[in-house]
């Protein structure tokens, strides 16, 4: 009997001897796999992290809005930013990585790693350029500058209404849209017109936020010297108190041109001419903003400076000669008057 079961039994041990031996060349196999996969790993990532030996000169690449990763890698090999555009889009790809970029310019190196590279254009700051909108410029003045600004692009903006635009300076990336600065430049003027509005002085008689920037919008093309702001806006304030018309020339001058230069002096046939803006004819404010208000002058509004003034004329100083009665205003006049005539102003 011992001997027959000993015969029985050596058919179930061939069969687990080759189970075991399947089992263990399936191991080395996949140990052989699992190891050729990590060091092909380890040679794409060395590879991802080594640094070029280009030069370290930084140069600007654009990433357009829209652009997908093939197209970016691609432009990288070709610029040589990077050695290898499908190491660049696999690394990109296994790490998740693939929705991160962001459309602008970028300063980038040729002696950088891909991983660097990638950095740079994933979490990196675009390269911003300034444009400056300066105080005082009508709405239409302001998009028509906006066509020097190489790096933005011309969408063929609607022109905003009068006086709704911050002038100040902007930084713009390239890629930027005109009407995308003009929207950043309208909200910016509305937050700071909520803000000042919170804090202005009660006691003025503007009684609006609208009110505030067309009266806002005359101070500005009053004076371009900051310190006179207040002053200007307290004479106005004073004569809308009073009832008094602004009777302010920068008024008749926009219901003539639309805030474009005049290039001569007003004719008296002007100054009787009415309209919705010319305040020697209308006994209240323009009918609209008659250009763009800088923050100074719309706080000089809502917070004018205490004065008796009720006149003002250019001293030939670039500044303003004040004046409580209207005779001490007319010797002003007259001082002013002399003076055009002595530089041959007519």
């Amino acid at each position: 009997m011992a001997r027959s079961e000993k015969k029985s039994d050596q058919p179930k041990l061939r069969k687990r001897d080759k189970r075991a031996l399947t089992l263990i060349a399936l191991t080395a196999f996949v140990t052989f796999f699992v190891g050729l996969v990590l060091a092909g790993y380890a040679a794409i990532n060395y590879k991802y992290e080594r640094s070029l030996g280009g030069a370290s000169e930084q140069v600007a690449f654009v990433v357009p809005r829209g652009a997908g990763l093939s197209s970016i890698a691609n432009r990288l090999e070709k610029e040589a930013f990077i050695d290898s555009a499908f190491i660049f889009k696999a690394v990109t790809k296994l790490r998740g990585n693939e929705a991160n970029f962001k459309a602008g310019e970028f300063y980038l190196s040729k002696n950088m790693s891909m991983s660097a590279v990638y950095e740079d254009l994933a979490n990196g700051k675009a390269i911003l350029y300034p444009f400056t909108a300066a105080e005082g410029l009508t709405s239409s003045m302001i998009v028509r500058a906006l066509d020097g600004a190489q790096n933005l692009v011309d969408d063929n903006p609607t022109i905003p209404a009068e006086g709704t635009l911050l002038p100040e300076t902007y930084l713009t990336p390239r890629g930027m849209t005109q009407s995308q600065l003009l929207q950043k430049m309208a909200l910016a003027q509305t937050q700071l017109l909520d803000e000042a509005w919170e804090k202005r002085d009660l006691t003025i008689p503007v009684k609006t936020k609208a009110e505030a920037l067309v009266l806002a919008s005359v101070v500005e093309k009053e004076t371009g010297i900051g310190m006179e702001r207040g002053m200007v806006a307290g004479v106005f304030t004073n004569r809308l108190r009073k009832g008094m018309k602004l009777q302010s020339d920068p008024t008749i001058i926009y219901g003539i041109t639309q805030g474009e230069p005049l290039g001569r002096r007003i004719r008296r046939s002007e100054i009787d001419r009415r309209t919705d803006w010319n305040t020697y004819q209308i006994p209240a404010l323009p009918k609209t903003p008659i250009c763009n208000p800088g923050a100074d002058a719309i706080l000089a509004v809502l917070n004018p400076s205490e004065t008796d003034a009720l006149f003002f004329v250019a001293d030939g100083t670039g500044g303003h000669a004040f004046a409580k009665t209207l005779a001490e205003h007319e010797r002003n006049v007259s001082k002013w008057r002399k003076i055009q005539r002595e530089r041959g102003l007519r």
